[in-house]
């Protein structure tokens, strides 16, 4: 969204902060499939509810590229945020379950993989057709054949040996009430530490793109390879945190991470030239890699 902004916004004659309903919408769909994930998937399995909720995402993005007007986007955004949100609350309880810290890591490390191509997508369709459509449309056909391979591969999710000791309980044998949950403080410490570190990541990877060529007029080609660049940086980060997270430990990386993190965003707010900016954009992805995923093995 971040690199196509720009150009969907004056298609739809949008001013620059209108990006916030688009993703305030896609907030709100995160949260309530993130809530309601565990009945979904104790009645569809992991595999169903991947599969459903990559089906949901893909045709949301589709939908994008058919959208008539601006408020038709806002209503899918909410679509694209239920299944995002439903397959990430999917995969994380399976990985958290049946694997270690290392392999959290990775599996966010994947998404770093898909999220690093994103903006290169849609600057070559920008590009090669002049239209933001096509970005979109290649995106949501992978998301549609996603969801047909975990529909065909249902079954084998059911699979797999926890890392836990004979006699211990896995995550997904609990089946605490959500009430009983939410009366836990450290419950609610976990919902401002993800608050805190989502909104940091979502911000400079959205409005990047928007800041290097409408406030720093950085070329939009450069600009969109370098947005790439913090989700490239922000994968190798994830990459290594897998290797070494066993030996550093979850909470000495989170704090040495977000020490890091500040580092590169006071460099990308000095800005004494366009290389220290770019620098400052790849220097947060890195260091805020490991974060997301050593919370959620924490």
């Amino acid at each position: 969204m971040g690199v196509a902004w720009p150009t969907l916004r004056a298609e739809f004659g949008q001013p620059l902060d209108s990006l916030g309903f688009m993703l305030v919408a896609a907030m709100a769909g995160y949260m309530t499939s993130s809530f309601i994930s565990g009945k979904i998937m104790a009645r569809l399995g992991v595999g169903g509810l991947l599969a459903a909720s990559c089906a949901i995402t893909g045709g949301s993005l589709l939908g994008y590229t058919l959208a008539p007007a601006w408020p038709v986007m806002v209503g899918l955004a909410v679509f694209a945020g239920l299944g995002g949100g439903a397959i990430d609350a999917g995969i994380n309880t399976y990985v958290a379950a049946h694997f270690g810290e290392g392999m959290m890591q990775w599996l966010h490390a994947s998404f770093g993989v898909g999220i690093t191509l994103g903006p290169i997508i849609m600057t070559v369709g920008l590009n090669s057709t002049g239209m933001w459509r096509a970005g979109y449309w290649v995106v949501g056909t992978a998301q549609v054949l996603l969801a047909v391979c975990f529909a065909l591969t249902a079954a084998m999710w059911r699979d797999g040996k926890a890392v836990s000791t004979d006699g211990e309980r896995k995550l997904t044998d609990y089946r605490t009430p959500l009430r009983e949950t939410l009366r836990e403080p450290r419950v609610w410490l976990s919902i401002l530490l993800f608050f805190l570190y989502t909104g940091m990541e979502v911000i400079l990877g959205n409005w990047a793109y928007s800041l290097l060529t409408e406030s720093r007029g950085i070329a939009p080609q450069a600009a969109g390879l370098w947005t790439g660049s913090y989700w490239f940086t922000f994968t190798v980060g994830r990459v290594l945190a897998g290797l070494y997270t066993g030996r550093i430990g979850g909470r000495k990386l989170v704090a040495g991470s977000l020490l890091l993190a500040l580092a590169g965003a006071a460099l990308l707010w000095w800005n004494p030239s366009d290389t220290v900016s770019l620098i400052g954009v790849a220097t947060v992805g890195f260091a805020i890699a490991p974060v997301f995923p050593a919370l959620v093995s924490l």
